[in-house]
Parts: C-alpha cells; structure tokens; sequence
C-alpha cells in the first residue's frame, strides 16, 4: 500500500481555512435570512431555484441534484414551505412520476423583500472583502472544483444534464 500524499503546511492551512469560512459565511447569512423572512438558507434556496426556472417550475429531483442534497431532505424543506404557502407540488403534466415544485406569488413576494438583505449578506461576508481580481480566481477556482467533482458525487445528474 502506497503511502498517503499528507497535506504540507499551505495546503492544511487552504483546507481548514476553506472549511471553518464557508461555516462562517454560512451562518452569517443564514442569520439575515431567518431574521428577514423566518427561512433557513436551505429553504431559500429552493425559493431561489423555483423561481429561476420559467414558467417557476421545477422538477423535485431535479432541484436536489441542483442542491447536492437528498430527494428525502429536500421533500422536508418543500413540505414546510409549501404550509408557509410559498410553494406548492404538482404532477408533470408530461409525466406523472414527476412531482414538480411551483412558487407561489407569496413565494414570490416573500423573495423580492427578503433578497436585497441576503445580496447584502453575501457581499458584507465575502464579496466586498476581495479585490475584482481576487473574485475572477475564486470564481474560476471553483468551476474548475465543481467541474471535477459534480460527476462523482452525482454520477446520474451529471449524465443526464449531457444528454
């Protein structure tokens, strides 16, 4: 057995640092998101995805290859948003295995009032912290990152997205 490629000091401090700041940017708009409108970023976005779609409508399976989430996670944060009101499930007019998700225009509403706030969150908490050019390479490293990785940890999302 070949031994392991340990992390060297930058590398370790990369890792680490990536880990505990994408917690930090998490919780720090998740608090504007739940004081602003009651929504755990999970819900919001799958408000966010529903309503990027037209005509607001998107397949459930879909949106949690979307999310990297679970069909089962998912389908709990959908029920509790649609009690709220803000979205509701449908059958595919084209298939009828399909439960598709549609935002409501409480839904729509409640995203108009609370995305300035969440915009705001995310440049206060990342954004305005970098440089253009510091951006551009975040940017890239993470598409580069995505590009890779989506195929493995979604092998069957990735394929039909190819087809």
């Amino acid at each position: 057995m070949s031994e392991p490629r340990w992390l060297n000091e930058t590398q370790m401090r990369a890792w680490t640092g990536f880990l505990e700041t994408s917690g930090l940017i998490q919780r720090h708009v998740e608090r504007q998101l739940r004081e602003d409108a009651g929504l755990t970023m999970i819900q919001y976005e799958i408000l966010h995805w529903a309503n990027e779609c037209a005509p607001q409508r998107r397949c459930i399976t879909e949106l949690a290859d979307l999310m990297i989430t679970s069909r089962s996670g998912l389908s709990y944060q959908v029920a509790q948003l649609e009690k709220a009101g803000l979205l509701r499930r449908e059958t595919d007019t084209n298939d009828e295995r399909r439960a598709m998700v549609v935002i409501t225009e409480d839904g729509q509403r409640l995203l108009e009032k609370t995305a300035p706030g969440h915009v705001e969150a995310v440049r206060d908490g990342l954004i305005d912290l970098l440089t253009d050019e510091q951006i551009a390479q975040l940017a890239d490293i993470m598409d580069g990152v995505r590009t890779r990785l989506r195929p493995r940890v979604l092998p069957t999302a990735s394929r039909k997205r190819a087809t």
